[in-house]
């Protein structure tokens, strides 16, 4: 059994779910309905004590389906009293050590598991955008992907990409559909705020449409007829997001500074607007009423511009990017 998150009107409704077998494919069914309030199914008789009304486990059992409040109080953790979770925290850390350590280890499968799977996980268990070591996933992160209906598998990722921050989500959605094989440029693999920002888009948009097609991710799901649900959260988070400022870039300026110390950080940089103006191209006026993303955007296209490694001035570098700083925090 699993939890599920569903949005409705705006807001979140949940159910707890069962994935099955049938005719060798995965699928899942509901169980029991919880509304948009769970935690009311949850009772505390007294101290740090609580445990699932047993009407769920009734209403589970007359699916044909057997439970535990054990296996309940998992799916309800998230619903707990905060002060209650965080006192009982440690001891189920401690329950879950000792269980991973001493339960049956399945036989992990990688050539079962989709790529798009493959690269979710890779990068939110290790972080990384190089992923040539997709092949070699630990037998672990397989497992968690294993025997489970897609649904199972997608509500599963959607609570560990809410762990992600702000800043990485951009280039999260970049790496799992694998932009960079779009592009021969040197940055696309380490810095894609480098690449053309429309082209990248475009990309995205190629490489969504792939896969709302590819009968192989959506097996044990009905036909949508529109984009997949699943996927729409992809194309919430890659436009509404954009590269956090600690990226390739910053990385370029803390190694420059070590290497010429005669220049200030780029934080001590002072810029007038008329000098950022005059980097930038655009008028006083033009800059203040540019959105943060447009702003973003033309500092994109004029970092290509002037990027040391296409021949711009190192200082030049520095003062456009001292300037972006300055006009990003007028915007807050």
């Amino acid at each position: 059994m699993y939890l599920a998150s569903v949005s409705e009107c705006g807001r979140a409704h949940f159910f707890i779910r069962e994935s099955f077998l049938r005719e060798g494919i995965y699928r899942h069914r509901d169980l029991f309905d919880l509304g948009a309030s769970p935690g009311r199914f949850i009772v505390y008789p007294g101290g740090n004590s609580f445990y699932v009304d047993e009407g769920v486990e009734d209403a589970i059992r007359a699916c044909g389906t057997q439970t535990s409040q054990e296996e309940l109080e998992n799916i309800f953790w998230p619903f707990l009293d905060p002060e209650i979770r965080h006192k009982l925290e440690p001891f189920r850390r401690q329950e879950r050590r000792v269980k991973d350590e001493r339960g049956p280890k399945s036989t992990p499968h990688p050539e079962t598991v989709h790529l798009f799977d493959k690269r979710r996980i890779h990068f939110l268990k290790f972080g990384q955008m190089e992923q040539r070591s997709l092949e070699h996933l630990p037998a672990s992160a397989i497992r968690i992907l294993q025997a489970k209906s897609r649904d199972e598998i997608e509500q599963g990722f959607m609570r560990m990409e809410n762990a992600l921050r702000p800043r990485e989500i951009k280039i999260y959605c970049y790496v799992i559909f694998n932009l960079q094989q779009h592009f021969t440029q040197r940055c696309a693999k380490e810095a894609p705020e480098f690449l053309d920002q429309d082209e990248v888009d475009r990309c995205f948009l190629e490489e969504l449409c792939r896969l709302d097609a590819d009968p192989a991710l959506w097996s044990g799901l009905p036909a949508a007829g529109r984009l997949h649900d699943h996927l729409v959260r992809y194309v919430l988070m890659f436009f509404d997001h954009d590269y956090g400022s600690r990226s390739l870039v910053d990385e370029y300026l803390r190694d420059f500074m070590n290497r010429h110390r005669a220049y200030r950080p780029p934080e001590s940089v002072l810029v007038s607007m008329e000098e950022a103006g005059r980097i930038f191209g655009k008028s006083r006026e033009a800059l203040k009423k540019m959105t943060r993303r447009e702003l973003s955007r033309l500092y994109r296209r004029r970092a290509q511009e002037l990027h040391p490694d296409k021949g711009g001035s190192h200082e030049t570098f520095l003062h456009l990017t001292a300037a972006y700083h300055k006009l990003l925090r007028a915007k807050r």
